[in-house]
């Protein structure tokens, strides 16, 4: 469902496993990243009215996610961790050229954040079937399926405002330049690092 052409590594869940507090940390800023991601687009591209519609209640999940993590961070006996660079974001924005019409920018967005909550998913499915932590794997199976559906919404937004065959195109562009990104990663204690 999600086409990724390289899928996470498995031996990733245990790198995961040996630091969950940091991946617990790096994921309480993943979700404050994606609320700000749906306020954001409301306040670049007001004019898309059936976008700005949804990105309330979707920066709503995403807080509501982050309170979450951050409740499970708590009640483990820890603090929040500082947040970090997401080099896998970086590295993935390289694809996209700067400038453009504000319709290509906005499409540009919605891509590439489609991939960042499709990666999210697969990664939440593996922890959700490798983690020895079963309250932790069941966290993480409930917000693979959110994941998902967040990855459609931002991919048929995208095919909306820019025909299905260009984005279709485009999209296969983006996913095989993600697969050559995520062969230097998977080694380090992050959602998508």
């Amino acid at each position: 469902m999600l086409g990724l052409k390289l899928p996470t590594d498995p031996r990733w869940v245990n790198i995961a496993e040996k630091n969950i507090q940091e991946i617990l940390t790096d994921h309480a800023f993943c979700e404050i990243k994606a609320a700000s991601t749906a306020i954001s687009l409301m306040v670049s591209f007001p004019e898309y009215t059936e976008l700005v519609k949804e990105m309330p209640s979707l920066a709503k999940e995403e807080m509501c996610h982050f309170e979450l993590v951050h409740n499970i961070i708590l009640d483990r006996g820890w603090t929040l961790g500082r947040d970090r660079k997401d080099h896998y974001v970086i590295k993935l924005l390289s694809f996209f050229p700067k400038g453009g019409s504000r319709t290509t920018q906005l499409i540009h967005r919605l891509l590439y954040a489609a991939l960042i909550e499709a990666r999210s998913c697969e990664r939440f499915k593996l922890l959700s079937e490798n983690l020895k932590d079963k309250e932790l794997a069941l966290f993480f199976r409930s917000l693979m399926e959110s994941e998902a559906g967040h990855y459609t919404l931002f991919l048929n937004f995208a095919r909306n405002y820019g025909g299905r065959k260009i984005i279709d195109e485009k999209w296969q562009k983006l996913l095989i330049f993600e697969a050559e990104i995520m062969k230097s990663l998977g080694g380090k204690e992050t959602i998508h690092g």
